[in-house]
């Protein structure tokens, strides 16, 4: 401490020299001493620094001064709070200075302070706040001296920037100095002053918004001249900019004044009421819907004002001639005219189209029709960057116009869908666009391309009949010497955009004129134009020679050129990381291609590839590019390099790199299936040593690949099964005891069974295998069993054990016989364990699926005897075998299992199981629903027969099988199932409705036309009577909202009231149950509500461009004041909305706040059971999830209310340090996205 006083002292002293040099250097010294962290000062070394850098602010040498300012910053963190207001008090005394070099330091130096003052201790930001803004305003309100009202303006709106919340007290005072600068004489002052009034109206309350907008619009309808009514329409777009959120409810009587003033001839006046309309548009979007007709009209007149030029209309007819006339009649005269200002109106017009386009989806077929031809038209416009913004608007509206994924698959068979009218206009843009690639400005080609890779995207193959018109511009742009190295890299992007989506045949005929510019941008000098244009190389190679058709073009002159030029790359080694990489991904598509025209170039090329592969930092794309050669149909030799490539290829295996390791196994895999004779057995065996760590639980997609890999070499050396004894096999067994084992791993590893025992070898036959695999079941050891478990293996591997069983018996039918005995009697043994019983019904099952097991005269009865076991799982297991022993026999089992279910009331449950797994055997394929619709008839009759039944749980099966054999005969099942809607049985309807939803998936289904004609009918039910009907059919609402949107899209409009009618709590559905002494409340609405609830949630993924989402967020509102669950589901709800739509959100934020502040400060009861305090800390903790998210939204952290909440929760230490961790979680996930989509 002492040798710091010190120190500073020294430095103190020398900044009182004469020399004006000691000073610059003692007080940079000082500031590198002030900016370590670690720096204490005494009371008397804070009050002699700060008199002295406040003296040095009147030094004589500006550079002194300049250093004493910027010591400022770093101070105001160091010292005590009254020594900062000594600072502030001093620089507000100098900003009224006489002296224009001391006042001008003064407001920097107040900026400093202000940008510097922390955040975090409000009390001293407040006090020195308070301190600086009654100096200011008063300094603003005098009117004295120009140049210190302009500097008291900006730092006011600094000020209010920040610390807006902290002057509550002073908002009045402030805005009533503010207002009347509105009128000053000079314009920067207005300026500054709407700045300032722009940051006051974040954060001030709603009586001073009310009285701001009040004499807004006062002055606005007085008019007194032209010039104040520009600056209050500036303030009002500044004020919607800044606080769209409240300015929405006074936009009935601001739109129609603003609109008058746009037909008042004044240029600068016009622009300043379209940007105002731009803002209300993004700021307020369903406040200004009633006026988006008008606003868009006015917006297409004002884009055409031009009064000052005349466009000759005449020339567009002909496209190509005249066109170098027009250059040099421009370059003679230029248009732009000091004292026209139309072009800025024309770009406000631009810019509010291009806003009310990105906001408005539901307009979009309306916009093609009225806004498409107007901006279209517009493509000549003169200035350039009103052309870039006109260009933009039209890219907006294609990008409006981009397929949603959860689109309806029938809009492009509509009439008016957006993309046919997108279709009828392309001939027009071409033309349009075809004269401006043929400017001399470089921005205007750019937003050429930036149009054409946007319509591409959105309609691949567009183009196709227009491509001799751009080819013109994409060769000018790439050989111009005058062209920037960013206009070649967006001509390249936008050539290859267009050789991928349009067909190769349609470029034949341009290829000699395209392939010359391209393989010269190969051999650019800056890499990047090197990258882009090997990507389009790559592109070329598959257009110029398709594999997967034939084609009658020539290619042969052309393959030369792409490979020399390719090759000078891939051979460079000091050439950038991303060239070498797309240098190798090219080479490898024209070898690819082009391999049976290159074979004596082979010997030279394949080995480069083989030096890639050595090296770390290119081996991913050159296993790749090797892939890709290995896979061609061509048969390209690769075998040269196999003996030193396929070992360091295994090597890869054991990399702790995934992406690696997959690639590798696929590039093997085809290797070995295209190549396999070529491989030797050291290759074979380098291979399979690195198998078995692969083949694991831990990553399912890798122990898939692996086991393909095997599957491939056991087909092309069968010699190498003798061998998996070392390691692989092991790994087999203990894989498939995986509780996570499904799917397509599971199925590539049944199909390496089936190989195994198809190979003939000994030690792998029919017994052996049959024997390691059951082992677990039969002897189960502390190694094999789940700990805590009682069974022998994990529920799912009894499944996958099964399967593995099943197709090594129907590989050995003639010893199947013996296994399936094996198996009845392991089940009737009264000493067999659970475990054995459950394997061996799961095995007869998947045996008797694929095996007639009728002659086995035991089964039936062994089968139907389980459902009475006392172990539920056996029970499952029986019901499922008797399903699937049905599908190997039809004629003989189904009547059975039908008898038995109308003659087995206790045991239908099980029963109807076995059912519905023989409904979904039967209905895989067109043969087994030929052999199974004799069938339907019969047990639809019996389905409807039990669908009355009182068991909730019966009733569901009943649905589920009903809707399964719906899926198998749509055209007629689907009305009978539509007949029963009007059932009097509320029993009846909810089945029906319930059989909807299994029908509904995200696969396309033959039934898909069908529903969507009727599923209103299906839905109509949420206004069912029956509170249980109303609840299933907003399960099947959901489901087909999250499967299948396009089915009840154009129904949201009849369906949402009601959905939202359920959100609502019925007090008639309230009772109160004695529970002894205790009185308990029942809800009995609390399962609808939950179920519309997530209706709702739903819906904001698949349908919120159909959402009124004001609408929405009152029901939200609603919910967060709800039950536990439903506010548990409305906190998610609120943290999707806030990142799906935050303009709304900030608009109803105060509402949506404060049932957040009430969960997160309430308290449990002192005797509450230990469930209410885990209940209460969950709500608390989603509560907070809610607000962080709530918090993210742009300007959200102005509200008044969020800083008084957020200030609470400083004061407790509790709900500080959980929002502090919430913060935290809430930004690595956002860093990690972001990480993830940069990848």
């Amino acid at each position: 401490m002492a040798s710091v006083s010190y120190h500073i002292a020294n430095l103190l002293e020398k900044m009182t020299s004469s020399d004006k040099d000691f000073r610059f250097m003692a007080t940079n010294d000082l500031m590198a001493e002030l900016q370590k962290d670690s720096i204490k000062l005494d009371d008397d070394s804070e009050r002699k620094v700060v008199k002295m850098l406040l003296k040095l602010l009147e030094d004589k040498s500006g550079e002194v001064q300049n250093l004493a300012v910027k010591c400022l910053g770093p101070l105001v963190n160091k010292v005590k709070e009254y020594q900062v207001e000594t600072i502030v008090d001093t620089l507000c005394s100098n900003m009224l200075s006489d002296k224009e070099q001391l006042r001008d330091i003064s407001s920097i130096g107040l900026k400093t302070v202000i940008s510097e003052l922390p955040p975090a201790s409000t009390a001293l930001a407040a006090s020195i706040c308070k301190k600086i803004t009654g100096r200011l305003t008063s300094a603003i309100a005098k009117q004295e001296d120009v140049s210190v009202q302009l500097e008291a303006l900006d730092i006011l709106g600094d000020l209010l920037s920040r610390f807006g919340g902290l002057l509550i007290s002073f908002h009045p005072s402030i805005q009533q100095a503010l207002l009347p600068q509105l009128s000053s004489p000079r314009l920067a002052v207005r300026k500054r002053a709407i700045l300032a009034i722009g940051h006051l109206v974040m954060s001030c309350n709603n009586s001073l918004f009310v009285e701001l907008i009040d004499f807004l619009l006062s002055e606005l309808a007085k008019n007194s001249s032209t010039s104040t009514t520009r600056t209050y329409i500036q303030c009002v777009g500044a004020i919607s900019r800044h606080a769209g959120h409240r300015i929405g409810e006074h936009l009935e009587q601001i739109v129609p004044l603003i609109i008058k003033f746009c037909h008042v001839e004044d240029d600068e006046l016009r622009e300043y009421c379209i940007q105002a309309f731009e803002s209300f548009v993004r700021r307020c979007p369903k406040e200004i819907t009633p006026h988006i007709i008008p606003i868009v009209n006015l917006c297409l007149e004002y884009i055409c004002y031009d009064p000052n030029y005349n466009y000759d209309d005449g020339d567009e007819d002909s496209m190509e001639t005249e066109a170098d006339d027009e250059e040099e009649g421009e370059s003679d005269d230029e248009y732009s005219d000091d004292d026209d200002m139309s072009w800025k109106v024309r770009r406000a017009a631009a810019k509010c189209l291009d806003a009310i386009i990105a906001t408005r989806h539901e307009m979009l077929l309306d916009f093609y029709k009225t806004v498409s031809p107007a901006l279209v038209n517009r493509f000549k416009e003169r200035e350039e960057n009103v052309k870039a913004d006109i260009f933009h608007a039209y890219i907006s509206l294609l990008r409006q116009t981009r397929p949603k994924v959860s689109a309806d698959p029938d809009a492009m068979e509509q009439e008016e869908s957006p993309v046919n009218l997108l279709q009828a206009h392309i001939p027009a843009i071409v033309k349009a666009i075809y004269k401006q690639l043929k400017e001399k400005s470089i921005k205007t080609r750019q937003g050429c391309f930036s149009l054409l890779t946007e319509l591409v995207v959105v309609l691949p193959g567009a183009l196709t009949d227009h491509i001799p018109s751009l080819i013109p511009g994409i060769q000018l742009s790439l050989g111009d010497k005058n062209s920037s190295s960013n206009m070649k890299i967006d001509t390249l992007s936008f050539l290859n955009c267009l050789l991928m989506n349009h067909n190769p045949t349609a470029f034949h005929p341009h290829i000699p004129v395209i392939i010359k510019p391209v393989i010269t941008a190969v051999a650019d000098t800056f890499y990047k134009i090197t990258s882009e244009a090997l990507l389009v190389t790559q592109q070329l190679v598959k257009v110029i020679r398709p594999l997967e058709t034939v084609v009658s073009f020539d290619f042969t002159p052309y393959v030369n050129g792409l490979y020399q030029c390719t090759l000078s790359r891939l051979r460079a080694a000091d050439i950038d990381q991303e060239v070498k990489e797309r240098a190798i991904a090219c080479m490898g598509q024209i070898l690819c291609n082009f391999g049976d025209s290159l074979l004596n170039e082979l010997s030279s090329c394949l080995p480069i590839f083989l030096e890639r592969l050595k090296n770390e930092i290119t081996r991913l794309p050159t296993v790749r590019a090797l892939t890709m050669i290995a896979g061609s149909p061509l048969k390209v030799d690769v075998r040269p390099i196999m003996s030193e490539g396929i070992p360091i290829l295994a090597s890869f295996l054991r990399k702790n790199h995934r992406a690696l390791k997959l690639t590798t196994l696929a590039c093997l895999d085809v290797f070995v299936k295209n190549y396999g004779h070529a491989l030797t057995d050291s290759m074979i065996k380098d291979v399979m040593k690195e198998l078995p760590p692969l083949i694991s639980e831990v990553d399912l997609h890798i122990s898939q690949m692996a086991l393909v890999l095997l599957k491939s070499i056991s087909d092309a050396h069968k010699s190498s099964l003798a061998n998996i004894h070392n390691g692989i096999l092991a790994q087999l067994l203990v894989l498939i005891r995986s509780p996570l084992l499904q799917g397509a791993a599971l199925n590539s590893l049944l199909e390496y069974f089936q190989a195994l025992v198809d190979s003939g070898i000994p030690q792998l036959g029919f017994k052996p295998l049959l024997q390691m695999l059951m082992t677990p079941v039969y002897n189960p050891t502390s190694d094999t069993q789940p700990s805590n478990s009682p069974l022998a293996v994990h529920k799912q591997a009894f499944h996958s054990i099964a399967k593995c069983v099943a197709v090594l018996s129907i590989c050995r039918k003639n010893e199947a016989t013996t296994v399936v005995n094996q198996f009845v009697s392991d089940v009737k043994d009264p000493k067999s364990s659970d475990s054995v019983r459950l394997f061996a019904l799961l095995a007869l099952g998947e045996i008797g699926k694929k095996i007639d097991l009728s002659g086995q005269g035991e089964l039936e009865k062994v089968v139907i005897d389980s459902f009475s076991s006392p172990n539920e799982e056996v029970k499952s297991a029986a019901s499922y075998a008797l399903g699937n022993i049905s599908v190997g026999n039809l004629p003989r089992y189904l009547p059975f299992v039908l008898s038995e279910i109308e003659s087995q009331p206790k045991r239908q449950y099980l029963l109807l199981h076995s059912l519905k797994e023989i409904i979904s055997c039967e209905s895989v394929s067109s043969r087994s629903v030929e052999v199974f619709k004799p069938y339907i008839s019969s047990i639809w009759a019996m389905l409807f027969n039990h669908c009355e039944c009182l068991e909730e749980g019966t009733r569901n099966v009943v649905a589920e099988c009903m809707g399964k054999l719906t899926l198998i005969d749509p055209n007629t099942l689907l009305p009978k199932l539509q007949s029963h809607l009007t059932s009097e049985s509320a029993l009846t309807r909810s089945t029906v409705v319930t059989a909807v939803k299994f029908t509904i998936s995200d696969q396309p289904q033959a039934i898909d036309l069908l529903l969507r004609t009727c599923i209103g009918d299906f839905l109509d039910t949420i206004q069912d009577p029956d509170l249980n009907v109303r609840r299933v059919a907003l399960v099947a609402f959901n489901s087909a909202s999250h499967n299948k949107p396009s089915l009840i899209r154009d129904l949201l409009n009849t369906i949402l009231p009601h959905l939202y009618e359920e959100t609502k709590v019925r007090k008639e559905l309230i009772r109160e149950v004695e529970m002894g002494p205790f009185k308990h409340t029942v809800d009995d609405g609390l399962d609808i509500r939950k179920a519309a609830f997530e209706c709702m949630y739903t819906l904001l993924d698949s349908c919120l461009d159909r959402l009124d989402i004001f609408e929405f967020l009152n029901h939200v509102e609603d919910g967060l004041k709800d039950h536990y669950d439903i506010k548990m589901l409305t906190y998610l709800m609120l943290v999707r909305l806030a990142h799906l739509c935050p303009h709304a959100i900030l608009q109803r934020i105060d509402r949506l706040l404060e049932p957040l502040r009430a969960t997160c400060t309430t308290k449990v009861k002192a005797n509450s059971v230990k469930q209410e305090f885990e209940k209460q800390e969950e709500l608390k903790h989603s509560a907070m999830r809610a607000l962080a998210a709530l918090l993210a939204v742009p300007d959200a952290d102005k509200s008044p209310l969020m800083n008084e909440f957020l200030s609470q929760i400083k004061t407790n230490t509790e709900l500080s340090s959980m929002f502090e961790s919430i913060q935290k979680d809430v930004s690595s996930v956002s860093s990690e996205m972001s990480l993830m989509d940069t990848t």
